[in-house]
């Protein structure tokens, strides 16, 4: 499922115009995305938690030419699955 099969769904099931539903669809995208831009938590109690984890700089290896380079530090998403998506989806 990709954003738009999810705004239409959700038009569908609650009877909202698509340009509604894509606003919906949108303020949470958003709010997500503020959220953890400012390295806070989101927790969706069943489905899974995202939050923010900083990784610090180190040398790595540039595949094409195999020279070895300095990462910067960086932060990135991380999700972490809930026990009741995690159930449903193993059966």
């Amino acid at each position: 499922m990709n954003k738009s099969d999810l705004i239409e769904a959700l038009a569908k099931k609650n009877n909202l115009t698509e340009k509604q539903a894509t606003d919906i669809v949108n303020l949470m995208i958003d709010g997500f995305t503020n959220e953890l831009k400012n390295v806070g938590r989101i927790e969706i109690r069943g489905f899974g938690s995202f939050s923010v984890r900083e990784y610090g700089a180190y040398k790595g290896r540039n595949p094409r030419t195999g020279n070895t380079v300095q990462v910067k530090p960086k932060k990135l998403p991380f999700f972490k699955v809930g026990l009741e998506l995690k159930g449903m989806v193993d059966g």
